[in-house]
């Protein structure tokens, strides 16, 4: 279940909305009414109708329907000399009159197909002069609600006497969002939600990418800071009028929530307390000093922060690490209470036993993060290492030498101790780090990284690493291929397919952990059982853990394979068979031979030798971790060299690959790509190059003057 956003508990007492939809949500680009989008609307309010919300629509669009109708009619009605002439604007008056007809017309067949009754009410700006009007109004409406009647209301501007420019010291209202706003105050609405065609306010143009989207609007952050973009292709006002409307309606006491109209649920998730669009409300500069950083601030104070990481000697690095190991430790019943109350939540709501199996800190699990913590601050200083030197020519060297890659961003689900092996290697390599956990491991989450930043000296600054509470923030995030420079996606295929089909910033990572074991015919029995059984059931929810079981088919005609099921069905794995294995063993057949069941059970399927077992592995595997089984050499040679997986073993557990187990002291995550790392990530995952060139003022002038040498020297100075 999605958290609600702390800011928005009020929505729970919201009874009475108003909904404005702009011209550019009601139509489409070619000024047709847009079916999909009004239907959708519609359903929405159908569905807060039958909730028990009153529901009051302002809607745009009566002038943009119009024009293309009228413009239709003057076609047809024309002669062939009359369309070489200059076309004359059509008056704006006719396209209303026109276009409310075809609007409200469209409204009540929608309505209808959902059994729910709309109404029509026209006004313009000089009724709202008359007391008696908006006395006569108020009870109008008052009785349409009563009745689950939804008002839908626009301006009159068949008949309206304002001329451009609509907006004046004079006016009550000028367009439909100040209208909106106005009827939200004088029906006393207890929320306005304004549609657009974009997700919400950003602080700059939506269409640039290093616009942020505003959650939360705080007048005294944001007012005069926001460049806003082109005004709306239809319509009045755009985004400039609906933030005026918003900040008069929010200011007088209804809050304002300003989102898009193209998803056909956001009012729905609007009223359910969700993150989306931006909130304009009078209390929101209270909650500055716990409320939200922005995505780009957060991103740019880690960047700032590594680097004076960076500029610190190593002692004083390696020190940091010491005291975060020692925090850990002095705070350990304090993190496992917390992590306690997120498995209690996470069993309640009927999480799958794998997800909290790897949300729990079993006993001893801080101590054994403080331990690797140590190794990392005992380790050789990794940044600033000189990897190689040539003189390129006399009194000219150039040097090759380690460096941080910069601002990393971990996403990351269930596993709360992967806050602590991330974070620590970020300390290590000098980068700045932005962490996005999953919410089932929020408690924890949020008590791991403030005793790890309270670690972090003030000369660097806590920014350093920065923990992101909302998914809502994801997609900002990934947008920031200026300031974040890697991103690292920890969790399921489809976490980590989404997050590449959403980012330019390069990504690390892998899908699936579906390794496989094969047993050869030469394998030792004992031997073999051991590693199978440990593989698959040591921690069955890891990434690293068995997930298809490949047997030569001699290994089927002496028992061994039975032998080895039944080894298996004792520690409870459920087994599933491949094609061929279903058929001999009368086993079920797995669904799928590319399948992680991250649980106690697996796949067993039968193969003719050891290069039928790597084709399978290359057609169904993930290349995370594959091993073989053997007392044969050769045959253990031709699959070490061929398998084509980021860890490949002979005679032992696929469960060894893991950074610590490695020697790393941690990992951030195993790599299955081809580029920059491979297999577990540690330190040296995180680090890229610089070249440094130290000369005595050589010049190119064109390769004249200088004599290259190119020549390789001794990594000492």
């Amino acid at each position: 279940m999605e958290a609600v956003d702390s800011t928005r508990a009020f929505m729970r007492d919201v009874k009475r909305v108003v909904i404005k939809v702009g011209t550019a949500v009601v139509t489409r680009a070619d000024g047709r009414l847009a079916l999909g989008r009004v239907g959708a609307l519609c359903e929405q309010i159908h569905e807060l109708n039958s909730q028990g919300y009153e529901v009051i629509l302002v809607s745009s669009g009566a002038v943009g329907v119009g024009r293309q109708r009228l413009r239709y009619r003057r076609l047809i009605n024309s002669s062939f000399v009359d369309l070489q002439k200059p076309q004359v604007e059509l008056d704006g008056k006719a396209c209303a009159a026109v276009g409310q007809n075809g609007l409200m017309a469209l409204y009540d067949t929608l309505f209808s197909q959902l059994d729910t009754t709309s109404a029509q009410l026209l006004v313009t700006d000089n009724d709202f002069r008359d007391t008696a009007f908006r006395k006569q109004l108020d009870e109008t409406v008052k009785t349409l609600l009563s009745l689950k009647v939804v008002p839908i209301f626009n301006e009159n501007d068949a008949v309206s006497t304002r001329k451009a420019p609509y907006e004046d010291a004079s006016g009550i209202f000028w367009d439909n969002d100040s209208l909106s706003a106005l009827l939200a105050l004088e029906l006393k609405a207890d929320l306005l939600v304004l549609l657009s065609d974009v997700d919400g306010l950003y602080s700059g143009p939506p269409n640039d990418s290093r616009s942020e989207l505003i959650h939360t609007y705080i007048k005294e952050r944001h007012e005069g800071t926001i460049t806003f973009g082109d005004k709306s292709r239809v319509g009045r006002g755009g985004m400039t009028a609906k933030v005026k409307a918003a900040v008069y309606a929010a200011y007088a006491g209804i809050p304002v929530v300003i989102t898009s109209g193209f998803a056909g649920d956001n009012i729905v998730k609007v009223l359910k307390g969700k993150r989306v669009g931006t909130l304009f409300h009078r209390d929101a500069n209270e909650w500055v000093p716990r409320g939200e950083v922005g995505a780009r601030d957060m991103a740019v104070s880690a960047r700032e922060s590594s680097r004076r990481l960076q500029a610190m000697p190593s002692q004083e690095r390696s020190q940091i690490l010491l005291d975060v190991a020692e925090a850990l430790e002095a705070s350990e019943k304090l993190i496992i209470s917390e992590n306690e109350n997120d498995i209690a939540e996470a069993q309640q709501a009927g999480y799958d036993k794998s997800l909290v199996s790897r949300l729990a800190l079993k006993p001893g699990k801080i101590k054994s993060l403080a331990i690797a913590i140590r190794m990392l601050a005992n380790m050789e200083e990794p940044v600033g290492r000189i990897l190689k030197r040539t003189e390129l020519s006399e009194g000219f060297i150039l040097e090759k030498t380690s460096s941080p890659l910069g601002v990393l961003l971990i996403i990351f689900e269930s596993r709360p101790d992967a806050l602590v092996q991330i974070a620590s290697l970020a300390l290590r390599s000098g980068n700045g780090l932005l962490l996005k956990g999953g919410k089932e491991a929020r408690r924890s989450n949020a008590i791991l990284h403030k005793v790890i930043t309270s670690a972090i000296p003030k000369s660097v600054g806590e920014q350093l690493i920065g923990l992101v509470t909302s998914r809502e923030d994801i997609p900002e995030l990934l947008k920031l291929d200026d300031v974040i420079d890697l991103v690292i996606p920890r969790g399921s295929n489809q976490l980590v397919t989404q997050i590449k089909t959403s980012t330019k910033i390069p990504v690390l990572g892998h899908a699936d952990g579906i390794c496989h074991i094969y047993v050869d015919k030469s394998a030792n029995r004992n031997m073999a059982k051991q590693i199978v059984l440990d593989a698959k059931t040591d921690y069955p929810a890891a990434c690293n853990a068995m997930e298809t079981l490949l047997v030569h088919k001699d290994f089927v005609r002496d028992g061994g394979l039975n032998e080895l099921i039944m080894e298996l069905q004792i520690k409870g794995v459920k087994i599933f068979g491949g094609p061929r294995a279903s058929s001999i063993l009368s086993i079920p057949e797995a669904s799928s031979l590319h399948h992680e069941y991250s649980s106690l059970a697996c796949t067993v399927e039968i193969v003719d030798d050891v290069n039928a077992a790597i084709d399978h592995i290359h057609e169904h595997g993930s290349a995370h971790t594959d091993c073989i089984v053997t007392e044969d050499d050769e045959v253990a040679g031709i699959f070490l060299r061929k398998v084509d997986s980021a860890a490949v073993f002979h005679n032992a557990s696929t469960r060894f690959c893991d950074g610590f187990r490695f020697g790393l002291g941690a990992e951030v995550g195993i790599s299955t790509s081809r580029i920059h790392a491979r297999g577990p990530v540690g330190v040296e995952g995180l680090l890229t190059t610089r070249w440094l060139a130290k000369g005595s003022g050589q010049v190119v002038n064109g390769d004249k003057d200088i004599v290259y040498t190119h020549k390789d020297l001794s990594l000492q100075a």
